[in-house]
């Protein structure tokens, strides 16, 4: 059943609230209010949104601090990121906040840093945030490279805002009993909640397809089987909104399952406008 009066902030980038400690390289802060838009369409409102390729999850943060579902299950397989969600859903996120705001950041403290081995979860969490934010484009694959310049010559201290970070995480861990988090392998447990009706999936892998090499680039795990991912999607029972580079290699999956498919304006963070290819069974309420 359609919901026709969506919130009136819907389709307004303003409205998202900036809530991921990450700087994630194709983080989807400027979709927020679309699948915002999307969730409003849907009456009742979903049990449960999944995000089974989390990353940054600036959006499944966003359904969680709207109340857009009931609850919001966040997966990640990479080890470090799952780290810091992990942290922050189930640790000591307030040791976490005060060695941020608390750490001196020098190019000599970042290098005894990560000279040390952790020896807890939260000291974990804390360098990855740390490398993220020190790190060209945040990027952490292997081989990224820290600032040299960054804004206004301050180096690495470009995009170390720990005041701002404090409050995130501990604003995050206000919705802990609201969100759920997973390390492990997104395609698994698509399969394992492919039977619920009551459940939404917003599929947003960071991976690419046709050949380009830019995930191997920025992330650790780049490598899917994406036909193996359509196809799993055509079994959800619950309804699921798909975000993909503008692709043909994905425009023919999609149009081999009869899924629905419509660009989207995008902006990156170089201020570059781009599309990307939003899919689903219906994306009748996007028109």
């Amino acid at each position: 059943m359609k919901n026709s009066s969506p919130p009136t902030d819907a389709g307004n980038s303003v409205s998202v609230r900036l809530l991921s400690p990450f700087r994630y390289p194709g983080g989807k802060t400027w979709l927020v209010p679309t699948v915002r838009e999307w969730l409003a369409s849907m009456m009742p409102k979903p049990v449960e949104f999944i995000e089974p390729f989390a990353g940054g999850a600036i959006v499944g943060l966003n359904v969680a601090f709207r109340q857009l579902a009931d609850h919001v299950t966040l997966v990640e397989l990479d080890e470090e990121v799952a780290a810091v969600w992990h942290c922050i859903i189930y640790g000591d996120v307030t040791h976490l906040a005060n060695k941020i705001v608390t750490f001196n950041l020098t190019p000599n403290s970042v290098k005894e840093e990560f000279s040390r081995i952790p020896t807890s979860l939260e000291d974990k969490a804390f360098r990855v945030i740390l490398r993220n934010r020190i790190n060209r484009g945040g990027i952490m694959a292997a081989g990224a490279g820290m600032l040299r310049y960054g804004e206004n010559g301050k180096g690495i201290k470009s995009r170390w805002y720990p005041e701002t970070l404090k409050k995130r995480v501990l604003e995050i861990a206000k919705l802990r009993e609201h969100i759920t988090f997973i390390r492990g392998d997104g395609l698994r447990v698509l399969e394992q909640n492919a039977n619920r009706a009551n459940v939404v999936f917003f599929v947003d892998p960071p991976y690419t397809t046709g050949g380009k090499q830019a995930g191997k680039r920025l992330y650790s795990h780049y490598q899917l089987d994406h036909e193996q991912l359509f196809s799993i999607a055509n079994k959800l029972t619950g309804d699921f909104l798909m975000t993909y580079s503008s692709d043909e290699k994905v425009r023919q999956l999609a149009q081999r399952h009869n899924f629905d498919m419509q660009e989207i304006e995008m902006k990156t963070s170089h201020h570059v406008k781009m599309t990307e290819l939003l899919i689903s069974r219906d994306l009748a309420w996007l028109r």
